[in-house]
């Protein structure tokens, strides 16, 4: 059976005593009933692989000693996603859940100009992203920036690997043919499409326009098939 996989926000390589936060030490001792000399993985989310065993079963500062200590390196493909913020909350915390699994390194929520919802609780959805690392028991956390304006994405992408997948008229290449790179970031628009000059925008900053199938995807579905066809194809 695995172990029990925990998250810590920061981990000093070399350290070999770590006192839990009360949340983890609660669910360790409380609800895993956890005792003094069981084993536990833990991960800062930054390529660390840590085997712990519990010192002291406290349930607000639980104590544990590190055993072993990995450190895996990141994917050779980074690919980010820029994805439109969306009315529900629950469809978005959806796709933050599954691109985390599928394992994108960088998530950036855009403001467009038919963006209908701005307000984005950042603490709860990198919360969705930690809670989904840990399911896959993965020791990559991906980068969750704040919102920012489809605009200045623009302007500050240094990806070797830049598209755009919209529903507006035009050529577009399948994205699941494309020439994989090194650094990818993918944008994707809010339930309204991108308009016209966003599109336009885009093109003239080098981004080439894709497809994602031969149906129309909802934001956060279009997402996903983003993520499944440039991290695991």
């Amino acid at each position: 059976m695995a172990l029990p996989f925990f998250y810590i926000a920061t981990y000093d390589p070399g350290q070999q005593q770590i006192s839990l936060d009360e949340d983890t030490s609660r669910h360790i001792v409380q609800v895993l009933r956890m005792k003094a000399g069981e084993q536990l993985n833990l991960t800062d989310g930054k390529g660390h692989l840590l085997l712990c065993e519990i010192a002291a079963e406290h349930k607000k500062h639980c104590e544990v000693t590190v055993r072993e200590a990995e450190y895996r390196a990141p994917a050779v493909r980074k690919v980010a996603i820029g994805i439109s913020i969306i009315k529900s909350s629950s469809r978005y915390e959806w796709f933050l859940e599954k691109a985390t699994e599928i394992g994108i390194a960088e998530i950036i929520p855009l403001v467009c100009q038919r963006t209908e919802k701005e307000r984005f609780r950042h603490d709860r959805m990198n919360t969705i992203c930690i809670s989904a690392m840990l399911q896959s028991q993965q020791v990559w956390l991906p980068v969750l920036r704040e919102p920012e304006s489809f605009v200045s994405v623009l302007d500050e992408s240094k990806f070797s690997g830049q598209f755009i997948a919209h529903c507006g008229e035009g050529p577009k290449n399948p994205l699941a043919r494309q020439q994989q790179h090194g650094s990818t970031v993918i944008l994707i628009g809010p339930e309204g499409d991108f308009t016209t000059t966003e599109i336009e925008l885009a093109l003239q900053k080098g981004f080439m326009p894709v497809s994602l199938g031969d149906t129309r995807l909802r934001t956060e579905t279009a997402g996903v098939v983003a993520a499944t066809l440039l991290c695991l194809v």
